[in-house]
């Protein structure tokens, strides 16, 4: 088995990993193949989001029983304390949440490529009867839950729209691992049991020269516009360092205009703004996946735009030269499927670099994409968030601001933010620059909604203002740092000789576990990253980035050496424990099948069956030291 999986490397050979239909087409009358294809595959994800609902019920009942302890044994406190109930009712929230979402994931089964969600759809869409009336539905059986279980506190609001019932089901679907790290993170001196975060995509690895350099005098400014009201689309101060920056590091060709820059409070809003703008509710977006998981939220929360995902596989052949590669030929299947579905596609979003596979699009590559996109009218987005995080000096990235004539430039909008270059996520900057004019006019409304302080913008100017401070202290430690990070969890996955993808860029490895995963579906994918979780780790899972293939892991290095090592130790105990159960259940199997074969005419013969299956297991347990 091959160690890991660089550019231009061969596929292991354990990582063959597309999804089997388990239907057999001859048991199913006038269906053709797609058609049985089609329905397995719907049958395996309603299987697959029921499961986490299942399990996501198991911990919510988990937590409301400690929450209901608790309450018990504070019975002796003054009446008013006891009043003071609110994390209970929030746990007897998710759990009526929770059993509205499998029944109403029963009734009307569950929709390819996204996290379990009710489907409520909005009764303004189009017009179309069949959903309004599964809207009602949904309602009503979200309201008969929440009667059943005699609920009276007034903050359990199950008079929320279709939409809200729908978009809150979404966040805490999306969000649940990362609100349970919040509020429980590890701490090298004050917490060592807590949560390692190795699933949410953060440079941790710079704090110390940020905090230096945004505590010094030059940031400390206050001016009577700084608190008032600003312009919607970003002070113009920042605007205009902003297209400087992009024109300096992405080598614009030429000067960049501040006019066609947008600010809001993070990348995902200035998604999420693009998608409204941008699409009708309904239309959608055609995205490669793997992808990053929380385009599925940002789309669907204000736009109601569906992602089409453009399926890459891991599998190296004569069409795909490295894992996971992508082609116009499977761009135009994508958007080929898409209309025979009756979806309007509007645009195809790009990240470069890839995350969750850290790839870097070649300039001949991206220009393919973007006249693609010209070929079918398509609007392009391209997500550059990790441009200045390349901290393998082999590799180029050329961003998409840097090529000199775009097939189209007015349907071409670039993101880019500070959250993963600078570190600085809790900043809340991202920044849009298109070339349409008419798009960054729309895109400015979001500013009322979504700005960012004066306060804020100010630092942030004199910090892009910086050049010398950037290219001479700060992108040199930075990428030094990344390649150390990034040198200690490969080498650590090359000792375990777990296959990963390595391209130099970003925060993140793309790992394989498909062989801890027996049988290798995306239920036991669940259930090893539940795993993970019991012991304290969080990982993503590849099922979030859309990944059509299980068993594949997002495991973020940007961090301490301390933290990584303590990961690592956690992340190893759970690979020992699931081989441990692996090798238990196969000797269990044998020795059933064994036992299988004994008569058992009698209740001693019976009895002494049940001896050796018995003294089997202990014995070949204690052999394995188990």
């Amino acid at each position: 088995m091959s160690e890991n999986m660089d550019r231009g490397s061969s596929q292991p050979d354990e990582a063959h990993m597309s999804i089997q239909s388990r239907s057999n087409p001859s048991d199913i009358p006038h269906m053709s193949d797609g058609q049985v294809w089609d329905q397995a595959s719907r049958n395996h994800s309603i299987h697959t989001c029921l499961m986490e609902m299942v399990l996501s019920l198991q911990q919510a009942v988990a937590d409301h029983i400690t929450q209901l302890a608790t309450r018990h044994q504070q019975q002796d406190l003054v009446p008013e304390e006891q009043g003071h109930n609110q994390p209970i009712w929030g746990q007897e929230a998710l759990l009526g949440r929770l059993m509205f979402q499998m029944v109403n994931h029963l009734q009307f089964g569950a929709t390819g490529g996204q996290k379990f969600q009710p489907p409520c759809p909005s009764e303004d869409s189009k017009g179309d009867v069949r959903s309004r009336e599964q809207a009602q539905v949904s309602k009503q059986i979200y309201k008969i839950f929440y009667q059943l279980t005699n609920f009276e506190d007034t903050s359990i609001n199950y008079v929320l729209s279709n939409r809200g019932v729908e978009t809150s089901a979404l966040y805490h679907g999306s969000f649940q691992d990362y609100n349970t790290y919040q509020g429980n993170k590890y701490h090298e001196d004050k917490n060592t049991s807590g949560f390692i975060n190795l699933g949410t995509s953060e440079n941790k690895l710079c704090t110390d020269l940020l905090t230096e350099r945004l505590s010094r005098s030059d940031m400390n400014y206050i001016d009577d516009d700084l608190l008032q009201y600003s312009d919607w689309r970003g002070q113009p101060f920042l605007r205009e360092e902003v297209a400087q920056f992009l024109t300096y590091y992405c080598k614009a060709p030429a000067p960049l205009d501040p006019e066609n820059v947008v600010v809001l409070n993070g990348c995902s809003s200035v998604f999420s703004a693009l998608a409204t703008v941008l699409c009708d509710p309904g239309e959608a977006f055609l995205v490669p996946t793997p992808t990053y998981s929380d385009f599925v939220f940002s789309a669907h929360l204000y736009a109601k735009v569906d992602l089409v995902p453009v399926d890459l596989e891991s599998q190296v052949s004569d069409a795909n030269t490295h894992p996971f590669q992508l082609t116009v030929d499977k761009l135009e299947q994508a958007l080929l499927n898409a209309k025979l579905e009756g979806k309007k596609v509007r645009g195809l979003v790009l990240i470069n670099p890839q995350n969750p596979l850290g790839h870097i699009y070649s300039q001949d590559s991206l220009m393919e994409y973007l006249e693609f996109a010209k070929k079918h009218s398509l609007h392009v987005i391209i997500d550059e968030i990790y441009m200045l995080s390349v901290f393998d000096e082999s590799i180029t990235f050329r961003s998409v601001l840097s090529m000199e004539s775009l097939p189209d430039p007015n349907k071409t909008h670039m993101i880019w933010g500070t959250s993963k270059d600078f570190g600085i996520s809790g900043f809340r900057f991202g920044t849009l620059y298109t070339h349409n004019k008419e798009v960054a006019l729309a895109m400015s409304s979001f500013g009322y909604l979504h700005g960012i302080s004066g306060i804020t913008q100010y630092k942030l100017h004199r910090l892009l203002q910086d050049r010398e401070w950037i290219d001479n202290v700060y992108l040199p430690t930075n990428h030094s740092r990344l390649q150390e990070a990034h040198r200690f969890i490969t080498n650590e996955l090359k000792s375990s000789k777990i296959p990963f993808l390595s391209h130099g860029s970003g925060l993140y490895v793309w790992i394989s576990l498909r062989k801890y995963l027996d049988p290798c579906t995306f239920e036991e994918e669940l259930l090893l990253h539940r795993r993970f979780l019991d012991k304290k780790l969080i990982l993503s899972c590849g099922k979030t980035f859309m990944c059509k293939e299980p068993g594949w892991f997002r495991l973020v290095f940007a961090a301490t050496p301390l933290l990584l090592k303590h990961a690592m130790q956690r992340f190893y105990t759970v690979l020992v424990e699931q081989e441990q159960d692996w090798v238990v259940k196969q000797l269990e199997d044998a020795i059933n099948q064994e036992v299988e074969d004994l008569p058992a005419s009698d209740a001693s013969q019976s009895y002494s069956r049940e001896v050796i299956l018995t003294s089997g297991l202990e014995g070949c347990c204690s052999d394995l030291g188990l």
